[in-house]
């Protein structure tokens, strides 16, 4: 019997085939899909900043692509899944809001949280598959265990599979 998990805004879950995982309303932040295809254990975290180092609430580790990596890969380890057989696939990072031309990287914090998560997803050496990033819209995810499959629902840009 195939159970769907939400995964809200800086939140993280794992499952085993079959369940499905899902987040909602991905605009700046970044859904991160780690699978195992040997162990069918898939795990989703969806960021919403780039770096737990700069912001002093930072205890909810889920929030941030540099700690919520780290920990969605060591709860996944600790589910079965082998570290050296971890793929990603990544979906959101859009910038919501135009700044004009003298907004500062700053306020991009989209395009800074796709950066830090290619970054983080290389130290560690976990191949990103595919990916669905930037644009100026928002993005709904369903990351299925059975096959890895990850669907992005868009308004006004359709529907596919990465």
């Amino acid at each position: 019997m195939q159970k769907v998990i939400k995964v809200g805004m800086a939140d993280l879950k794992i499952v085993s085939e079959p369940d499905v995982l899902t987040t909602l309303g991905l605009g700046s932040c970044v859904g991160i899909a780690l699978y195992d295809k040997v162990t069918k254990i898939a795990g989703l975290a969806h960021i919403m900043l780039p770096d737990s180092s700069q912001i002093k609430n930072n205890q909810n580790l889920a929030k941030f692509a540099d700690t919520a990596i780290n920990l969605l890969v060591s709860e996944m380890i600790q589910k079965g899944a082998g570290p050296g057989r971890l793929t990603a696939k990544i979906s959101g990072g859009s910038q919501m809001f135009s700044f004009g031309s003298n907004g500062s990287d700053l306020m991009k914090i989209g395009y800074r949280n796709v950066v830090a998560t290619k970054e983080i997803l290389s130290k560690l050496r976990i191949p990103i598959l595919s990916e669905d990033t930037g644009g100026n819209y928002g993005r709904t995810i369903e990351f299925y265990s059975e096959n890895g499959n990850l669907l992005v629902k868009t308004i006004g840009h359709g529907v596919k599979i990465i």
